[in-house]
């Protein structure tokens, strides 16, 4: 039964071992153009459109926001009002620190702690923890948020939503300078 064990042990540390290698990275997309700069990308005005899908990959919300977006040095505020398709409306106000060359951090207040942001080429990837409501319930979901600046105008932006390390959903939006 030991033997039985640790070979089972081994199985799924290769498996996770080559997932892991599987998986992409930030450093992948180095040497992509143009390189993205979200101080300059997210400064003016701004229009998404986008849809969230369940786990099944149902689409269960449509949206379009509208954002404005303003720098001071390191620091910028990206002020965004969502219209979703069930006439509700949200407001989010991020306010992004650039805390080196390549490294952000964003604060909004359905944002837990602080989300951390590295760019490598043309692309961003966000990680954070959301606060939505759900049932009228808080209810925290882990972000794997990636942007990808197309050209200097436009940008699509997909998130995988976690919970308990499990795929809840996924976001999907595309956003462009107006």
């Amino acid at each position: 039964m030991s033997m039985l064990n640790t070979v089972k042990g081994f199985c799924v540390v290769v498996v996770a071992m080559a997932l892991w290698s599987c998986s992409t990275q930030i450093e992948d997309y180095k040497g992509e153009q143009p390189a993205l700069k979200l101080e300059e990308f997210f400064n003016g005005d701004l229009v998404a459109y986008g849809m969230v899908q369940d786990y099944s990959g149902k689409v269960i919300q449509r949206f379009k926001a509208d954002l404005q977006g303003t720098w001071n040095g390191n620091n910028g505020v990206l002020d965004e009002q969502f219209y979703y398709a069930d006439g509700t409306t949200q407001e989010r106000i991020w306010r992004i620190t650039k805390t080196g060359e390549n490294t952000y951090e964003g604060r909004a207040d359905d944002v837990a702690d602080v989300a951390v942001g590295t760019t490598a080429g043309n692309v961003l990837n966000w990680s954070y923890t959301l606060i939505i409501q759900r049932d009228g319930e808080p209810f925290e979901v882990q972000l794997d948020d990636w942007l990808y600046l197309v050209d200097e105008d436009n940008m699509i932006n997909r998130t995988k939503m976690y919970k308990f390390g499990i795929e809840v959903g996924e976001i999907t939006l595309y956003i462009g300078k107006k």
